[in-house]
């Protein structure tokens, strides 16, 4: 008998072709669609999973999703840090779902369309590798991931290449073998943020631009509009570029700065969560750091306190921002992550 392996579809063109993939390893595949909001399209998931035979289940999970991904993406920039959405969705809603619902059909293994891949150290700890496409690598989003996931889950395109997932699919008429790439926010249609908070939250009230020295240069239109590292859409005229280099919500204020205020060498963080390394209260470790999707990784020493972690890198590195995260790498394993708290 055959393997079960439960896949998550979303009728896109990657967990299409993961089908295809697990079944040439001798998987019988079920799927299932997960409800995340009222932009979830399960018709296109069920269309696809009807042309590939593959039995669908459909997990609601708006209410975690509501309850967990957008009460943090909503509270974080209104506290003037800038979140990732796909890091607490992976680990709370989308895999965490995944693994409810199959161990509910006795299924005990978990796959999805990530790019990313699956290791396992000789103490038996479970942690998320690199990809072999460096340019679709999602490892760094699969930080939070526990050891329970990681255990049951499986990623069929670790080795795979995007423009070979493409070509492949348009030789097999997959479905969806054109389809573009997915929204970085799946729940803002739109890619509005601003709008999409405020209208939430409320109006952001206006303030003051100053500069490093506390001199006020302008008026900003609300703190929700501003992240670290940004220079387009301040609408100042100092002369020259200038970049955000810090947002304090408590006095409403937006520094803005040279460029080279916006890079640092050192960032503390905290909401660790250890993969390849075991939890370590005190010490310090030599790996590679990314301060964001798509980041190339900077050599840094990081240093633990308890529930937090202090990196120093090699080299300066550019915009470091609260509420992001902050993953480190032994090569192509992700060692650990958190939450950047401050600069």
């Amino acid at each position: 008998m055959k393997e079960k392996v439960l896949l998550g579809m979303s009728g896109g063109l990657d967990s299409t072709y993961a089908v295809i993939d697990l079944r040439a390893r001798g998987y019988e595949v079920e799927g299932a669609v997960l409800r995340m909001s009222a932009e979830t399209d399960i018709e296109h998931a069920r269309e696809t999973a009807r042309t590939l035979g593959v039995p669908l289940h459909v997990v609601d999970c708006t209410e975690r999703f509501r309850e967990i991904v957008i009460a943090d993406f909503l509270h974080e920039y209104a506290s003037a840090r800038t979140p990732n959405p796909c890091v607490i969705c992976n680990r709370y809603v989308k895999i965490e779902s995944l693994c409810e619902c199959a161990r509910s059909l006795g299924i005990a293994r978990v796959a999805t369309g990530h790019y990313a891949d699956i290791g396992v150290g000789e103490d038996g700890r479970y942690y998320v590798r690199s990809a072999k496409d460096v340019k679709k690598d999602q490892s760094y989003v699969l930080w939070r991931l526990t050891q329970e996931q990681l255990s049951m889950l499986t990623f069929p395109l670790a080795g795979r290449e995007k423009r070979e997932v493409r070509e492949t699919a348009k030789e097999l008429m997959l479905p969806n073998a054109d389809a573009s790439e997915s929204q970085e926010i799946c729940f803002i249609p739109t890619d509005d943020y601003v709008s999409y908070v405020e209208e939430a939250l409320g109006k952001f009230p206006e303030g003051d631009f100053v500069d490093e020295h506390g001199a006020v240069v302008g008026r900003h239109r609300g703190i929700i509009h501003y992240t670290i590292g940004q220079r387009k859409g301040l609408g100042l005229s100092m002369g020259r570029p200038v970049f955000v280099s810090e947002i304090d919500p408590a006095r409403g204020t937006v520094t803005v700065a040279d460029e080279p205020a916006i890079f640092r060498t050192r960032l503390v963080c905290d909401t660790l969560n250890f993969q390849k390394l075991a939890p370590t209260p005190c010490g310090t470790v030599r790996a590679t750091g990314r301060i964001r999707y798509g980041a190339r990784p900077v050599p840094v020493t990081v240093t633990f306190d308890g529930e937090r972690a202090e990196a120093v890198f090699d080299t300066p590195v550019r915009a470091v921002t609260p509420g992001q995260s902050v993953v480190f790498y032994d090569g192509d394993d992700v060692l650990f992550g958190g939450i950047i708290v401050r600069n």
